[in-house]
């Protein structure tokens, strides 16, 4: 079973930075492809950025490219997402998910996910 499990959110006021971890139980197949999502209150749920994790390939939303960065460790256990200038814009749940291969930043296709981590930026 595979298993999604995120840490690193909290609270830091604009223009501050975080770190946020996805520890992956596996790597097969299955997780090729490590995303983060985000869902602020009342809004859909929106992709941020993913990792074909077999060569390291990387897209990001408009919004956050040039201020996020998306990684993994040598071992391939931990995808991590860098967030730097951090806006109330950023404010949301991120949540780390997982599938076979990356395309578009969008939900489809993802079967597994992780319970998110919260993350509130200050004025």
């Amino acid at each position: 079973q595979v298993q999604l499990v995120e840490s690193g959110g909290g609270s830091v006021q604009a223009g501050g930075s975080l770190r946020l971890s996805c520890a992956v139980s596996d790597y097969t197949y299955v997780t090729y492809c490590l995303a983060w999502f985000r869902q602020a209150p009342g809004k859909e749920r929106e992709g941020v950025a993913h990792i074909y994790r077999p060569n390291s390939a990387t897209r990001y939303a408009d919004s956050v490219k040039g201020r996020f960065t998306i990684s993994q460790d040598n071992g391939k256990t931990t995808v991590y997402l860098q967030m730097n200038s951090l806006t109330p814009e950023d404010t949301a749940r991120y949540y780390c998910a997982a599938r076979t291969g990356c395309s578009m930043l969008d939900q489809s296709g993802f079967t597994h996910w992780g319970q998110g981590t919260q993350v509130t930026v200050s004025s």
